[in-house]
């Protein structure tokens, strides 16, 4: 069976870092772009970064430009977020998920993923 499962995250003070993990198992998800979404408490969930199955291309929204890295391993056919320099508005659950190379639209678009991981919560103090 398909999956992602996640690993990372946690409780840091302003400023710090965090790595998350998403592995992924039971398809070819190499072939699948992968992203991570986050969602705050009372807030709709967002688009945080996304990268193509080849590695070459890399987008994020504009709030983590600059302190966050996305990057996979194909051979490990997993899925990291390098998250520096964090901010208090960083909090939130963040979600890796994979998309089929067969869709097309906006990456920052959540329902065209077919995949997610169960989230891990990501809390920063100031």
């Amino acid at each position: 069976q398909a999956q992602l499962v996640q690993s990372g995250g946690g409780l840091v003070q302003a400023g710090g870092s965090l790595r998350l993990s998403c592995a992924a198992s039971g398809r070819t998800f190499n072939s699948y772009t992968m992203a991570w979404f986050r969602q705050a408490p009372g807030k709709e969930r967002e688009f945080v970064s996304t990268i193509t199955r080849s590695g070459g291309s890399t987008y994020y929204t504009d709030s983590v430009k600059g302190r966050f890295t996305i990057s996979r391993d194909n051979a490990k056919i997993t899925v990291y977020l390098q998250m520096n320099s964090l901010k208090p508005e960083d909090t939130a659950v963040y979600y890796c998920a994979a998309r089929s190379p067969l869709i097309q639209g906006p990456f920052a678009d959540s329902t065209l993923y077919n995949y997610w991981g169960q989230g891990t919560q990501v809390t920063v103090s100031s």
